[in-house]
């Protein structure tokens, strides 16, 4: 069934059946917890990149670094794979069944990572067995962003999914910030050379505990009352190659959309949360605990606007905060990263100013991506679309702002590409329907005139 052949409906606002508090909170944390699972992996690879090239990569210190970026960029390879499996997987098995297998792996391969001898004890094993694994991490990652989003989506009221979602993008940001403390914590605990020797191992080691708190959570909720909903009614895909060929015939146009507007998401995400420790040590000449302090404040200052830019979506819509925050970054990214290269206290508000005007794209990630498919291909069109695009222009901007800046000499190459991320994700966004309050059953895409009406802002009192 494509996105053309569904009969109108009438207008009036929907009318919707809310999940009771409790089950819904359980819902969010449970699809929280996995993002928080993934970015506490990146968070501790991109802020320990220093003691990972020494530990596993031969060579000088640059041609190590780089060799641990690319690495790094590995994993984003194979995700599109795991979008093709684990999405498809996911609109037919549940939602539920696929985040349970992806939350293990994922952070199963992360503690392992801890464990990888050095170069100097197993020589060439060791980048080979770092690659394995970071394979296995974009590989689930590859279901578990997807499913976790289209998780908490289809559970939230359609009038709050702004506000709810937004604490999906408080989960990465809180694994982030958890990897990155612990990277300093312990680099400030033990020294350098204990860090260089065993302590860049330690943080890996929490990613099991987390992981099985992933588990348990998502095992104690039923799968989402949409799908739930959909199965009912004998309307979900049953075949993996129908899906696929149904996914592209008719729904081509959310997939190029979705894709164009990760382009700006993405690269803006790994420029400033991932390539920026090595960009102010390397470019600006911030000392390696500079570096990890300035993003980190960054990090914990837009967590606490997360929550508002949701709620605001839900009153505003999702599109017009996208365009605040494209255009704003496109204006200022070039400022900003020149007052970032003045000293500590500019690179901390240069950091938090990109980071502010890049909140209202994070805060609406799981309320606007879902909401671009219907439900039997929501999952595979979401991680297939999302994954692809992450794969060519998220893991690669570290070792892409890292290269263009060596090539040019150029200390601003990072907001030049950032800003051209922004252009194609606002040509990506004029056509996209605005979603805002729009409920997420049905086979017709949330938005249009086939789909259900908005629910009004407040709930209807019996």
């Amino acid at each position: 069934m494509d996105a053309e052949s569904q009969p109108p409906v009438d207008r009036k606002p929907s009318v919707e059946k809310e999940p009771p508090t409790g089950v819904l909170k359980k819902a969010i944390a449970a699809s929280a917890i996995g993002n928080a699972t993934e970015w506490f992996d990146y968070g501790i690879y991109a802020y320990g990149v220093t003691y990972i090239s020494a530990a596993i990569f031969p060579g000088d210190t640059e041609s190590a670094t780089l060799l641990a970026l690319m690495t790094f960029a590995v994993s984003f390879l194979v995700r599109p794979l795991g979008g093709l499996i684990w999405g498809p997987l996911g609109d037919r098995l549940g939602r539920k069944h696929v985040l349970a297998i992806t939350i293990l792996l994922m952070s199963g391969a992360t503690l392992c990572v801890g464990l990888v001898p050095t170069y100097d004890a197993i020589g060439l094993w060791a980048p080979i067995l770092l690659v394995l694994l970071r394979m296995i991490q974009g590989f689930s990652t590859g279901g578990e962003y997807g499913g976790a989003a289209t998780f908490m989506a289809e559970y939230a009221p359609s009038r709050r999914r702004g506000f709810l979602g937004s604490f999906l993008e408080f989960g990465t940001l809180a694994g982030f910030s958890l990897g990155a403390l612990l990277m300093l914590g312990f680099s400030l605990m033990l020294g350098d050379d204990a860090m260089h020797s065993w302590g860049w191992r330690l943080p890996f080691l929490v990613a099991a505990p987390l992981g099985l708190v992933g588990v348990y959570l998502r095992s104690r909720l039923e799968d989402t009352p949409v799908f739930r909903e959909l199965e009912e009614k004998g309307q979900k895909e049953e075949e993996t190659a129908t899906q696929f060929k149904d996914l592209l015939a008719g729904y081509w146009k959310p997939i190029l959309q979705l894709g164009g507007l990760v382009v700006a998401l993405n690269v803006v995400n790994y420029t400033l949360l991932t390539y920026m420790p090595t960009y102010l040590e390397s470019e600006i000449g911030l000392s390696s605990d500079q570096s990890l302090i300035v993003p980190i404040i960054g990090m914990l200052t837009m967590m606490l606007f997360l929550p508002f830019a949701g709620r605001i979506s839900d009153r505003v819509g999702r599109k017009p905060l996208w365009w605040f925050s494209l255009a704003g970054l496109f204006v200022f990214g070039a400022p900003m990263f020149l007052l970032m290269g003045t000293n500590m206290a500019g690179a901390i508000v240069g950091f938090a100013v990109l980071g502010l005007l890049y909140v209202p794209q994070l805060a609406t990630i799981s309320a606007t991506f879902p909401a671009m498919f219907p439900t039997h291909v929501r999952y595979a069109g979401f991680a297939i679309a999302y994954n692809v695009s992450t794969s060519l222009f998220g893991g690669t901007a570290p070792a892409v702002n890292d290269w263009l800046t060596a090539e040019t000499g150029n200390a601003l190459m990072p907001a030049y590409y950032m800003m051209a991320a922004c252009v194609i994700g606002a040509i990506a966004l004029v056509k996209v329907p605005e979603t805002t309050r729009c409920p997420l059953n049905g086979t017709a895409i949330p938005g249009t005139d086939e789909a259900l009406p908005p629910v009004a802002l407040e709930p209807t009192k019996a």
